[in-house]
């Protein structure tokens, strides 16, 4: 809890003693009839109070003489909670989670309209929630009714994102701490797939595999769909259907990661379905290992977001015109993007509570300098799907990824998922062992 109390109190410093911050939880989604979805709280409520239940929203109010953590939540109800498990309720929202007052989520309208009361902004993200985005502008109204008794309206309603996000970005020792725990679970996953692949087996028993290691390690839940895709499936970027039959002779591209406390991991590994790589299957393999090699080597403080993309880009072209799959002057192609057509992504992304986290990109019109307590990932891949026109036959239906979660750090990085082997050595290595 002294975490998420100091998060609150940052954010509030920031705020200022004139402002109120709203910030509702995710609601509860049905898949189909009377079956809901497992239930996960959203990131930026659950950053900064540690409370998983649904129907929740948090309060923020600088300066206010009785507290200014307030926490809306459900009522105590023994009968409902024979069915579905204990609820906190208010007390407990006081009593565990530190709130300095806490109301039931049912007397949200009668109490929140006076607590905007005589404050000048509103920190609240519109757009997050269809059903708080009607209900400010109508408690706005309500106080704006009370003007002739000298009550003041907010005038300003200003997207609490803008503070939090930029929060989020920079992770604590003890937030580092869970994802270094999320990455070695998951890097067990992967390790166990590579270890019962054999040809003639499911994608979707691999998966299985992979969920077994999450939950017997404590992740309930994945941080995203696994995608388990052999052959031609490793040539669509976001394939999740799992379905299909390993085929003796294909690569397996593995996508996934676990979610602990919150935090995901994103590890992506390709391995030939029977242990051995063919030599074309090898040559795209290692190419893209060095781009991503290159590009973990510019994650550093004092380089901006795109270096490694760059580089990897700059080690990709060079190896597709070796291969000949790429024809023409390097920087030309670079400059056309001609890599494009095997290479369609961005080398990685922000990682945290989201599997694609929270943080600006670009300050300004600039890309953003690395900093140490960022998380990224680092993923280049080449792609090269059956029926590439002017790609001889050899290489259709390879389809390479390789993705780890990297940590920057005062003097480098930090890869946290280097539990994995990667190269064609190690990985033969442990699949024929």
């Amino acid at each position: 809890m002294k975490e998420f109390a100091r998060r609150r109190k940052r954010l509030m410093h920031m705020m200022g003693r004139d402002g109120i911050a709203i910030l509702p939880t995710m609601p509860v989604a049905t898949r189909n009839r009377d079956i809901e979805y497992p239930y996960r709280p959203d990131s930026d409520f659950y950053y900064l109070t540690g409370f998983s239940e649904p129907q929740a929203v948090l309060v923020l109010i600088p300066g206010r003489p009785q507290g200014s953590y307030i926490l809306f939540c459900q009522a105590r109800d023994p009968e409902l909670e024979l069915w579905t498990g204990p609820r906190h309720g208010p007390e407990g929202a006081k009593t565990v989670f530190g709130a300095d007052d806490a109301f039931p989520i049912s007397d949200i309208d009668e109490i929140l309209p006076g607590l905007l009361e005589n404050r000048e902004k509103v920190y609240y993200t519109m757009g997050g929630s269809p059903e708080y985005d009607q209900k400010i502008p109508e408690w706005l109204k309500q106080i704006r009714q009370k003007s002739r008794a000298g009550v003041h309206v907010p005038g300003e309603i200003v997207s609490l994102e803008h503070l939090l996000h930029e929060m989020r970005l920079f992770k604590s020792r003890k937030e580092i701490t869970l994802m270094r725990r999320a990455a070695k679970i998951s890097a067990q996953a992967h390790v166990r797939a590579m270890q019962v692949c054999r040809p003639g087996m499911w994608e979707y028993e691999i998966e299985a595999e992979l969920l077994h290691v999450f939950m017997r390690n404590g992740c309930r839940h994945t941080a995203y769909p696994p995608i388990v895709g052999g052959g031609a499936n490793a040539c669509v970027l976001h394939y999740t259907d799992n379905r299909a039959q390993l085929q003796d002779g294909d690569l397996l591209l593995i996508d996934a990661g676990a979610e602990l406390e919150c935090y995901a991991a994103d590890i992506t590994r390709t391995f030939p379905v029977n242990g051995r790589f063919s030599e074309p299957q090898r040559l795209i393999y290692e190419l893209v290992l060095e781009a991503q090699l290159a590009a973990i080597d510019k994650i550093r403080p004092g380089n901006h977001w795109m270096d490694p993309h760059q580089a990897a880009v700059r080690v990709l072209t060079r190896g597709l015109r070796k291969l000949g799959l790429l024809r023409g002057d390097q920087r030309t192609l670079i400059k056309k993007g001609a890599y494009r057509r095997f290479f369609m992504h961005r080398t990685g992304h922000w990682l945290g509570m989201d599997v694609h986290d929270v943080g600006d990109y670009k300050v300004g019109e600039t890309w953003r300098m690395l900093e140490p307590g960022m998380v990224m990932t680092v993923e280049p891949g080449l792609y090269i799907p059956a029926g590439s026109k002017g790609v001889a036959k050899k290489w259709w239906n390879i389809g390479v990824r390789i993705e780890d979660d990297v940590l920057v750090t005062r003097h480098g990085c930090d890869v946290l998922s280097k539990d994995v082997p990667k190269s064609v050595e190690e990985i033969e290595a442990l699949m024929n062992g």
